[in-house]
């Protein structure tokens, strides 16, 4: 079983329609969807009119579920899942999940409900939640293979500020694909994980900064 951080700043990417169809041609994966353009509007919002971190939190959200319900309107076989026992049911009906987060993650007060925990974060929270031990994360990142420790995706704002802290807690093996490595999805989830050594992130003790749902 895998959980796939699909990330918003693939929203107006050319080959979306390609990465949606590779989804559903998989089985036992759970799309977790970035915020994209419409948690920018939250930002956009924020700081327009100035309510509070916690506001912005629910917001961004929604925000999160706004694009994953665009996701499954736009690829049949992906159905938005909001619990575990919807995620499972779509699973054995031979669909694709697309978490809606609202509910499950403002359910547990132990999520720091500010910009410090975006999707990525919240994508490691439910590896932890559903006992799943494998975590991909999509993103429209140029990568530097020879870097990929948690100190260069969080310096480099690829990922939020409790991203590291949240794989440390769950310990999911953790990869990271950019616009362009669909072939390199499809030989992951078939297996050929050895070939794919230099996109798994490694972990260090210390952590940055960075604050981007994408």
């Amino acid at each position: 079983m895998w959980v796939v951080k699909f990330g918003g700043s693939l929203f107006d990417a050319d080959n979306l329609k390609n990465w949606l169809s590779l989804f559903a041609d998989h089985s036992s994966l759970i799309i977790v969807p970035g915020g994209g353009p419409f948690a920018d509007q939250v930002r956009l919002a924020q700081t327009q009119f100035g309510f509070d971190d916690s506001t912005a939190h629910g917001m961004a959200l929604q925000a999160m579920e706004q694009y994953g319900r665009m996701l499954c309107g736009l690829q049949p076989g992906l159905n938005p899942a909001a619990d575990a026992a919807a995620i499972y049911r779509t699973l054995e009906q031979g669909d694709i999940p697309v978490w809606m987060p609202l509910t499950m993650a403002l359910s547990d007060r132990t999520i720091e409900q500010n910009w410090q925990v975006t999707s990525d974060s919240l994508a490691a929270w439910l590896t932890g939640q559903l006992r799943i031990d494998k975590l991909v994360l999509i993103k429209s990142v140029e990568i530097e293979s020879d870097k990929l420790t948690s100190d260069w995706l969080q310096s480099n704002q690829i990922v939020d500020p409790q991203f590291a802290d949240y794989v440390r807690r769950y310990d999911p093996q953790t990869w990271l694909l950019g616009r362009t490595d669909l072939e390199n999805f499809d030989r992951l989830l078939r297996g050929e994980m050895a070939e794919l050594a230099s996109r798994v992130v490694r972990f260090n003790p210390t952590a940055t900064t960075g604050d981007e749902l994408s």
